[in-house]
């Protein structure tokens, strides 16, 4: 994921969503979700169930109850003092999640938990295909014309004599190639990926914030040796063309190695039978050649890295223009440097998003990756670059300090999540309120988790507010990227709660009902 990239799925930014789902009251209605196996760890977890007649259990947790049969329906009621009273949860059926149990699909032709399940569409993922890639040409070429309008008539696409360039697609793959060489370094640490189908666990190296460096230092030597960094804006345009081409000859590659893949390493949405939404959607969950791993190395190296490097291209570009950068050059800059280093320094926390451990790797991810993130994400810097804005210190302070306010919502929370995860504990989260999972791992309600059910998502639209303002307010189309990432979050939280629901059933309408907001307090 190009950090915040996914269309069609969404992943959390630092590890498993923490909160999901909402229950409300009905009239004898149940859960509607298959489950079978009940797990041993309910056992440990402040679960009590007792056996009922026909193979039923009847379990309690945090004053709820629910009966439940292997592979039957699960009725859940919630226990008050004045009696029951019915709650029906809606999930998705999407892949084998676990909730009080393991989690199933239902029976064949079905959908199980929600009708809402995955099924093939591939009018739509051509469209996809399309319009991805028409959008962020639409982007590049507004941003560099005169009136800069967003929402303009789209301006003259320059023909295919100027938009395809050898010289580009080599410096294109060259790129790739040095990010690849980096990634092949030896890591400061290797981690263990999440578990698979088949119990095995992958390896990945750590040393992202290292390739993020050594780029950084060859990079410098190169300019003091007569690259002219400067000239890069002007070449946006064939480059971006060629960052496309090679995503869709990778994503074939991608495709067709996947034919051959074991059915155990397909992802389970992108293995649909129909080539363009498999192709699109991607059928494999982790693409490997021995031990490079496609998908992992896509996630973050070439597009955030070169992301920032398109920056610097611009504040350069502006020096030899205007003799200095602007200060609002330099926020840009600063901001979103502080924003990918961190990605690359907290690199192994990707591991956990659902990127990694559930989405095929196809066109989808690939063009998000490679070329939607380096191009796109670094509209406010080109901006800035074609329409210089005057920035006093008065409002760039203010401007700092809400990018500081939102960097602190966005690392404290996630920061607190990992450590919770890795040693509760540890006595920076020793005293935080939990509430206990039939699975046996215990949610946080309390720290940051307990003031929003999302605040990493909160904090990174703080910061991605911070990044338009050096821009002014005469023109939407720096804020581009903050309507796209809030349209993007809201995504993704509502299949975070969609996914959280199945894992955590019971404990989750708890966690619900003790969190009412999702991203935005008292709003959302």
């Amino acid at each position: 994921m190009g950090r915040g990239w996914n269309l069609g799925s969404g992943s959390a930014k630092a590890g498993e969503p923490q909160a999901a789902g909402v229950g409300r009251d009905t009239e004898e209605q149940d859960l509607r979700m298959v489950a079978c196996e009940w797990s041993p760890e309910a056992e440990r977890s402040g679960v009590r169930r007792e056996a009922l007649s026909g193979g039923l259990y009847r379990e309690q947790q945090e004053g709820l109850w629910g009966s439940v049969e292997a592979g039957a329906r699960m009725e859940v009621r919630a226990g008050t003092e004045g009696g029951d009273r019915d709650m029906e949860g809606r999930g998705n059926a999407e892949g084998a999640l676990e909730t009080t149990g393991r989690l199933v699909r239902g029976s064949e032709g079905s959908c199980g938990a929600d009708a809402r399940c995955d099924r093939p569409r591939p009018p739509g993922a051509a469209a996809l295909m399309l319009l991805l890639p028409a959008t962020m040409f639409h982007l590049l070429l507004v941003v560099r014309s005169g009136p800069a309008r967003l929402l303009g008539p789209p301006p003259y696409l320059p023909g295919l004599q100027v938009l395809w360039s050898p010289r580009m697609l080599l410096l294109w793959l060259t790129w790739l190639g040095l990010q690849a060489a980096l990634y092949l370094l030896p890591a400061r640490k290797v981690a263990e990926g999440q578990e698979l189908k088949d119990k095995s666990r992958l390896l990945y190296p750590i040393n992202g914030f290292q390739a993020l460096m050594l780029t950084a230092l060859l990079v410098g030597l190169a300019v003091l040796a007569g690259l002219p960094l400067g000239a890069l804006p002007e070449m946006l345009l064939p480059l971006a063309f060629a960052a496309t081409f090679t995503t869709f000859i990778f994503s074939l590659f991608l495709y067709l190695k996947a034919l051959v893949a074991p059915a155990s390493a397909l992802a389970p949405g992108g293995n649909s039978g129909n080539p363009i939404y498999d192709f699109f959607l991607g059928r494999e969950l982790n693409p490997r050649v021995w031990s490079f791993d496609f998908k992992y190395f896509c996630e973050l190296r070439p597009g955030l890295i070169g992301w920032v490097l398109i920056n610097l291209a611009m504040l350069m570009q502006e020096a030899e223009l205007r003799g200095s950068p602007s200060l609002a050059m330099w926020l840009v800059n600063g901001f979103q440097l502080l924003y990918v280093g961190d990605a690359l320094w907290h690199e192994e926390a990707v591991l956990t998003t659902m990127d990694i451990t559930h989405d095929g790797f196809g066109f989808m991810l690939a063009f998000g990756d490679l070329a939607w993130v380096p191009f796109t994400y670094s509209l406010q810097a080109q901006f800035l670059l074609h329409h210089p804005q005057p920035l006093g210190l008065p409002v760039a302070s203010v401007i700092c300090l809400i990018n500081a306010v939102g960097y602190y919502i966005f690392r404290g929370a996630n920061s607190q999540k990992n450590t919770f995860r890795k040693n509760p504990s540890d006595p920076r989260v020793a005293d935080l309120e939990t509430i206990p999972t039939a699975t046996g791992r215990q949610l946080l309600v309390s720290g940051w988790w307990g003031m929003v059910r999302h605040p990493n998502y909160l904090g990174d639209l703080i910061m991605a507010l911070a990044w338009s303002l050096p821009c002014g307010v005469s023109h939407l189309l720096p804020y581009f990227y903050l309507l796209y990432f809030t349209a993007l979050l809201v995504h993704r939280e509502a299949r975070d709660e969609q996914q959280c629901l199945q894992k955590y059933g019971l404990a989750w309408h708890e966690y619900c009902r003790r969190v009412p907001y999702r991203i935005l307090p008292y709003i959302y």
